[in-house]
């Protein structure tokens, strides 16, 4: 009860009653180790991960500490990029059970990260070829790992074929998410339709009433555009703190629907609320922040990263009409199929995923949210597209610094040094801690094959954003 409380607190940004939760809990266990890890689990759940490898710590200390619990702290050091601490604990957790497949799989993600692609790969190859039913969640991450190699290495179809062979592990499970995703999707149509310009004029006229006014950007645009990227170049500014894909305006957006019924359509939920109803959102957003980012927001512009928020960007403009918009931009081609290389959770978006097709009919309604929405709004809006961004950082830096109305500040020329000197929660938290990489561009040739059959519904956002 205390570990489920101390993870409803986390849930809601109250760290210190979390922690003390957790304490309880371990004073209170006859299993130490066991209540150590799962705190740390849950920690690691609400995205704490300087919690959770404190937990992580104490509990290998602890008679009866698992392998499993080594390796998830090694994980947990791999993100801070202890990668010798890291390496040693794997080595303990293969000492007490040679069989453990999630030691195997971060052993050779770790020879990966060492430059040694062909020892990572007979490891993964190894572990791939355990069937065993309790290794299927393992395996599937071990796939897309591996297709990662051989991407590196020029072997495409050899690629394709082991990101194929994990969503074909996902897919029995993904059937709950599908209907639900189609129901989303209908809800987008119904807010491109309805949501009008004279509608989102009025809403954001509405700002004058709601003072003092906040300093909020949100950062959207399809995940894998380069967000994570913008994002910390601008979080290396001293203007500037970024809170990286948190839930928080999801939340708050669902306060907003209590009351309708499920299939209540957008506009219906955001013209209708009261500005009482408005202003306590408001106020629930940046308490959240504030305790998201330890207090520590002050005069700072805010920057909302986070990608899956283009499909509430009417709702922000209700919410915050004073909000200016960062929508990053890539050849929508090479954003398909970057997200469909990646090794997400399986959840009601993710769902979209197990296949190019369903791949690009996602892009096409997040995306399309943006095309509609972009020309009707008056918010102030900048887009950037992500092959600028790494031909020519600086000048790019200048033009979103001055549309966000900051002074120039050389410091965000260094960001991957900034971000090495944090913890960056993102899944690309490897790739931003590096020098801007331009292999990325145009990677979409290398797969046109597999692309090809989808490219009719891709060419519209082809030719808008500038990419025919």
């Amino acid at each position: 009860i205390l570990l489920d409380l101390g993870l409803a607190y986390g849930m809601r940004y109250e760290y210190p009653s979390a922690e003390r939760c957790f304490e309880k809990a371990v004073r209170v266990a006859p299993q130490k180790a066991e209540a150590l890890a799962m705190a740390g689990t849950h920690c690691r759940n609400f995205s704490r991960y300087e919690m959770a490898r404190h937990y992580f710590e104490r509990a290998i200390e602890q008679p009866g500490a698992t392998a499993d619990t080594f390796t998830k702290l090694a994980e947990l050091c791999e993100r801070f990029r202890l990668l010798d601490q890291a390496a040693a604990l794997v080595d303990r957790a293969l000492h007490l059970d040679g069989g453990c497949a999630l030691a195997w799989l971060v052993r050779a993600r770790l020879e990966r990260l060492a430059g040694r692609p062909d020892e990572a790969e007979r490891l993964l190859r190894s572990l791939l070829a355990n069937t065993e039913p309790n290794t299927w969640s393992t395996r599937i991450r071990g796939w897309y790992e591996l297709g990662g190699i051989l991407d590196r290495q020029g072997r495409f179809d050899e690629a394709m074929a082991a990101w194929l062979k994990a969503k074909e592990l996902l897919q029995p499970s993904a059937a709950q998410y599908i209907a639900s995703q189609e129901s989303v999707h209908l809800q987008l149509q119904q807010a491109s339709a309805n949501i009008s310009e004279s509608i989102l004029g009025r809403w954001f006229d509405f700002g004058a009433t709601l003072q003092p006014p906040h300093r909020l950007a949100l950062l959207c645009g399809h995940p894998r555009s380069g967000t994570t990227l913008l994002e910390q170049v601008l979080d290396s500014h001293p203007g500037v703190i970024s809170a990286e894909e948190t839930p928080i305006f999801f939340e708050t957006y669902l306060a907003l629907r209590r009351g309708f019924s499920e299939g209540a359509s957008m506009l219906s939920v955001l013209d209708s609320a009261a500005p009482e109803r408005v202003r306590q959102a408001r106020a629930s957003y940046f308490q959240c922040m504030n305790l998201f980012h330890d207090n520590s927001i002050g005069d700072r512009l805010l920057i909302d990263k986070n990608p899956s928020l283009t499909t509430l960007i009417p709702a922000i403009i209700r919410v915050f009409p004073e909000a200016k918009f960062l929508v990053a931009l890539r050849d929508p081609r090479d954003v398909c199929l970057s997200f469909f290389m990646q090794p997400l959770p399986l959840n009601l978006t993710s769902a979209s995923y197990l296949s190019l097709e369903g791949t690009v009919k996602e892009y096409a309604a997040l995306m399309g949210i943006w095309r509609d929405m972009g020309p009707r709004m008056r918010n102030p809006f900048i887009e950037v597209r992500y092959e600028e961004l790494v031909e020519d950082l600086e000048s790019v830096a200048k033009r979103v610094l001055e549309f966000l109305g900051l002074p120039w500040d050389a410091r965000v020329l260094h960001f991957d040094e900034h971000a090495r000197q944090k913890l960056v929660r993102s899944p690309t938290y490897a790739d931003v801690a590096k020098p801007v990489f331009k292999g990325a561009v145009g990677r979409w040739r290398n797969y046109e094959k597999y692309l090809a059959p989808w490219s009719e519904k891709l060419e519209p956002f082809v030719k808008a954003f500038g990419y025919g």
